[in-house]
């Protein structure tokens, strides 16, 4: 879709070329620094997978393993709670080391899942993300209500996922992949629209502007990231 079409409906006339101007530099913004994290995850996962001692390291070392999740937690709470007061730079270094870290928590995925399945999956998670942040750009519906049910649909996906780790049900498991697809394709299209409507209201393509999109790349990617293992659970095949 152009920018051109998008609704300027009560911007006054200066306010309406700030946005013109703007808008699609920030939403390349958006999709590149997705992209880019994309890029290093998978990266990192394939060259900690290939490295036996690095393996070890993490997944031999309860502590280190734990300290590497509790690391992912805090940087995505750093950045969101933090963006207004840290510089650019710095907000993109903490994406990126973010990017590092899940790529080696996800370096299991080349150990369990064939490379062949990794692939299919790969190009259906990308295929059905593109559609689903397509819809969620381009449709006039209001999806807040439907992003709100979406969010607490996410937070008992993720108790029941924790009471998963102690039941140890396969059958649990699949159920919980299921959903965790629609959950994520659902906030696919959400997000894309929230991050649309965020970066229409941007004045200009300064820092602080630049700051939003980071943060709609973040969630972006990991409204991807989530879709990719969900989507690997079903149809991935094992080693």
């Amino acid at each position: 879709m152009d920018y051109k079409e998008l609704d300027f409906q009560g911007l006054s006339a200066e306010r309406q070329w700030a946005v013109s101007e703007a808008f699609p530099v920030l939403m390349r913004k958006v999709y590149v620094w997705m992209t880019l994290a994309l890029v290093i995850t998978g990266l990192t996962a394939y060259g900690v997978a290939t490295s036996p001692g690095v393996l070890q390291a993490i997944y031999g070392n309860q502590l280190f393993f734990w300290g590497l999740i509790i690391a992912e937690f805090a940087l995505v709470v750093g950045v969101s709670a933090a963006i207004n007061r840290i510089s650019l730079t710095t907000a993109t270094l903490m994406f990126i080391l973010y990017s590092v870290i899940n790529g080696a928590l996800m370096s299991y995925v080349f150990l369990v899942y064939t490379a062949s399945s990794i692939s299919i999956v790969f190009f259906i998670t990308a295929g059905t993300f593109a559609a689903m942040a397509l819809f969620g750009y381009t449709t006039k519906t209001d999806l807040t209500s439907m992003g709100k049910i979406l969010l607490m649909a996410l937070i008992g996906l993720v108790i029941a996922t924790l009471v998963n780790v102690f039941v140890r049900s396969s059958g649990l498991t699949l159920i919980l992949s299921y959903v965790g697809v629609l959950v994520f394709v659902g906030l696919t299209a959400y997000d894309s629209q929230k991050i649309k409507q965020m970066l229409i209201q941007a004045p200009d393509a300064g820092e602080g502007a630049q700051k939003l999109a980071l943060l709609g790349a973040l969630s972006l990617y990991l409204d991807f990231i989530n879709l990719f293992i969900y989507l690997l659970r079903i149809f991935g095949k094992r080693e």
